[in-house]
């Protein structure tokens, strides 16, 4: 064989979205674009906001001796110390740059994390429904994941969590507002976890460190606020990006950052450093570190999301669909009317509504619908979900 069985077998099960992915292309193809209802996929299509223009177009006309060389390999001081003032505000605790890290992406700063952090065979937490590449970057770094189930709402199940932990235990990933349920967690929750991961620390005589993976901090509805991952638990890391919050997900683009009370901080911020260069990221795009300094303080316009969510909420509720509706991130994560979610994602697809089954996100019996799509493409979806609910009840 060509390839590694490993890739083999990862390839089958990420095969998910790249199924829905092809799928749609087919169903557009045969039936015109404008005809078919294509929620499978998380790419932010909201428009960066107007200041991001104006900042690209100045930085990339600087022709300064250096302007595009290497630099630290934890980013720009300048870039790091902007974000950290951002963060401060937002952690309430004072972070230092220097315990930052500039990232290709949330998804290259978990990779870093990962390889600093695990030694084989080490066990890393995953709460289901999760973002399905975890497994991925688990094992990219030795490491082994063990999937913990959520309660009925999505929210933290302490006790399963509890029972999860053993002395090969290092982390659990938190992703808040989630992918794919929208589901924010409440600061009670994390303090709580965060309290059971010092007991257990304590207990095995290890360091289990909370990691929190928020790329979607800024995209939350109805006036909440994202609760701090660093007020909850010391031993604690934030991983995000711009993907979604400036709708840059093809710059990648990130960061990372350290809680100032880590144990073995210093220790810890070395290792972030040479993983993030012997990765082979080197260093995150200069030219756009330096673009995301100048705005901190800017976003999506947000409501374009929230009207989306709405409509969408209102289509599922005229067609029968049991939910819970999301308070954050662009992910409604409904229960299927039958128990089969691939046979209902199907049967989506005789209606030409493209969704994911649960089970690609750990959580069989529910779909995942992506609404960063333009809002004609949700309303036109309305009676093609009464028809596909139809369906699956005369069944």
């Amino acid at each position: 064989m060509s390839i590694s069985l490993k890739m083999k077998g990862f390839a089958e099960k990420s095969s998910w979205i790249r199924k829905m992915f092809e799928e749609g292309a087919r169903l557009k193809a045969e039936f015109g674009a404008e005809n078919v209802f294509d929620f499978s996929l998380g790419n932010p299509d909201a428009p960066p906001p107007a200041e991001f223009y104006d900042v690209i177009q100045r930085r990339a006309a600087d022709t300064s001796p250096g302007v595009h060389s290497y630099m630290p390999n934890n980013g720009y001081p300048f870039v790091r110390e902007a974000i950290a003032a951002k963060m401060s505000k937002e952690q309430q605790v004072t972070i230092d740059p220097a315990d930052m890290l500039m990232t290709c992406g949330a998804a290259g700063g978990l990779n870093v994390v990962m390889k600093a952090l695990l030694n084989p065979g080490e066990e890393v937490i995953i709460l289901a429904p999760f973002f399905v590449e975890y497994h991925f970057y688990v094992d990219n770094h030795g490491g082994v994941t063990k999937i913990v189930e959520t309660d009925e709402e999505f929210n933290l199940d302490l006790k399963a969590i509890e029972e999860a932990i053993t002395e090969k235990t290092k982390a659990i990933i938190i992703n808040s507002p989630n992918n794919p349920t929208g589901q924010v967690y409440s600061q009670e929750a994390l303090k709580e976890l965060g309290l059971l991961l010092d007991q257990a620390g304590k207990k095995f005589g290890t360091t289990i460190y909370m990691l929190s993976d928020e790329p979607y901090r800024k995209i939350i509805f109805d006036g909440l606020s994202v609760p701090s991952i660093f007020a909850a638990y010391r031993n604690s890391i934030i991983v995000s990006s711009y993907s979604k919050d400036l709708s840059l997900p093809g710059e990648r683009i990130g960061y990372l950052a350290v809680h100032p009370e880590a144990e073995e901080k210093a220790l810890l911020v070395g290792a972030l450093n040479l993983a993030n260069r012997i990765l082979g990221f080197v260093n995150a795009p200069a030219l756009m570190q330096r673009v995301v300094a100048e705005l901190q303080e800017a976003s999506v316009d947000n409501s374009i999301y929230s009207r989306r969510r709405d409509l969408f909420c209102k289509i599922l509720d005229d067609a029968g669909f049991e939910y819970l509706p999301p308070k954050g991130a662009f992910y409604i994560f409904p229960k299927t009317p039958i128990e089969d979610d691939a046979k209902f994602c199907a049967i989506l697809q005789e209606e030409k509504i493209l969704a994911v089954p649960g089970r690609g996100f750990g959580k069989p019996g529910f779909m995942r619908l992506a609404f960063c799509v333009p809002d004609e493409v949700i309303a036109n979806s309305a009676e093609a979900f009464k028809r596909a609910m139809a369906k699956a009840q005369s069944l």
